[in-house]
């Protein structure tokens, strides 16, 4: 064998070995992908209601929210895809019950505002924030003024952890 084929053999080896090991060690690598939370998706198709309308027994965007309304809404619509009853007191019969001090987003937060039993509910956001259909509309609140610290009654957590 003449001295330039043995020179062209070894050069395409090298290329082949190279070639190889560079789809090996790119193949391998991790791939950088977003993890959002089911909260997290909650609360942004939540979001995208801010301002609509209250409406007593609304449970639509084009009518209205009531507060369930709103909840159960925002809950069918996102990818969660979690079916919510019709009122917040029936909706306060699901899921799991969280301390306030482990609220996370996406957390359903229950209120007495008729006095007597559960009749208010909102998805929290985070940093003592919720979003709720008020009678303002579709808006932030926060769990800290006196009106929802004096009506709390607790949380569920209806998503998947």
């Amino acid at each position: 064998m003449s001295m330039s084929v043995r020179l062209q053999k070894n050069i395409f080896i090298i290329l082949s070995a190279v070639i190889v090991v560079l789809a090996l060690l790119f193949s391998s690598m991790p791939k950088a992908e977003a993890s959002v939370s089911w909260g997290q998706e909650v609360v942004e198709v939540a979001k995208r209601y801010i301002g609509t309308k209250y409406k007593w027994g609304g449970t639509n965007p084009k009518q209205g929210f009531d507060a369930s309304g709103y909840t159960q809404y925002v809950f069918k619509t996102s990818a969660a895809k979690i079916k919510l009853p019709r009122t917040s007191k029936e909706q306060y019969l699901k899921g799991k019950s969280v301390k306030k001090s482990q609220l996370k987003q996406g957390d359903l937060v229950f209120f007495k505002t008729d006095g007597k039993n559960v009749s208010f509910v909102g998805i929290y956001d985070g940093k003592g924030q919720f979003l709720a259909a008020t009678s303002n509309g579709v808006r932030y609140q926060s769990l800290n003024t006196k009106y929802w610290k004096d009506r709390y009654v607790g949380a569920k957590r209806v998503l998947k952890e």
